[in-house]
């Protein structure tokens, strides 16, 4: 029987490089994001490419019940999902205080929320199966404090201490979960976190998405439990262990501060 694997944030950057990874490998594709509409040319493009099945269910995760929703809408479809990609996310920029308190809010309950919910209930079926993969997308943020982009860097490090929890847990049970911890990615993401005009958003250092979920799916294949792309990603990663914390938060917020 094929496999079914489920890519939150799929219509765009990572999300929608995984689907093609995925579905040029035959699996069955599930495309879950809030854009009905880029998610019908996305599958229609895998259904032509590759002669898979491509699922689109629109879904809005920054949404307190759209975890339940997508997972009963799945289940509704009789379908088990073998691999869950979180990769859902978005990012913001500024000082804390100068927030709109709904936004953060909205990316707290996407990038935290909805990403734990779903892992909790996906993964008593994949246990109960003896198998399944789960991918959720950190970031190089995962591993230090990021001032100006406060509350996203923390909502990543949850996403990777979760994962290595729940990896530790796992053990024996044929399930692996893997946190994907990329740099800054030429994605959508700097746009639409308000980053655009900051000189990171345009460095050379920008890793290309397919690479990135390349990548990824490669770590989850060898079942890691975490991966960071690039040579200089994971030196950035590696900061928190040979600097002060305080020190590595203020070449971050240099960092970002940096205009075009």
């Amino acid at each position: 029987m094929k496999e079914t694997v489920l890519i939150t944030g799929a219509s765009s950057g990572i999300g929608k490089e995984f689907a093609e990874i995925f579905a040029s490998k035959h699996y069955r594709v599930i495309l879950a994001a809030r854009s009905e509409e880029k998610l019908r040319v996305i599958a229609k493009h895998l259904k032509q490419q590759y002669q898979t099945e491509a699922v689109v269910i629109a879904v809005d995760l920054a949404q307190s019940q759209g975890p339940r929703q997508l997972y009963d809408a799945i289940k509704g479809k009789s379908i088990d999902i073998d691999v869950l990609i979180n990769n859902a996310g978005i990012g913001s920029y500024g000082f804390l205080h100068e927030q709109n308190v709904q936004s953060e809010l909205d990316m707290i309950q996407l990038n935290v929320h909805a990403l734990s919910h779903l892992m909790m209930l996906f993964l008593p079926d994949m246990v109960k199966r003896n198998s399944g993969r789960i991918l959720n997308l950190g970031s190089t943020t995962s591993f230090y404090p990021c001032p100006l982009s406060a509350n996203y860097s923390a909502s990543k490090a949850f996403v990777l201490h979760l994962t290595e929890a729940a990896a530790n847990e796992l053990k024996g049970t044929g399930v692996s979960v893997t946190a994907l911890c990329p740099g800054a990615t030429g994605t959508e993401f700097f746009r639409n976190a308000n980053m655009d005009k900051q000189k990171v958003s345009k460095t050379d250092a920008l890793m290309d998405a397919k690479k990135v979920a390349q990548i990824g799916f490669q770590a989850l294949m060898k079942q890691k439990p975490f991966v960071v792309p690039g040579f200089q990603n994971w030196l950035l990663a590696q900061a928190p262990r040979f600097f002060p914390r305080h020190f590595v938060a203020r070449i971050t917020r240099s960092v970002l501060e940096q205009k075009l």
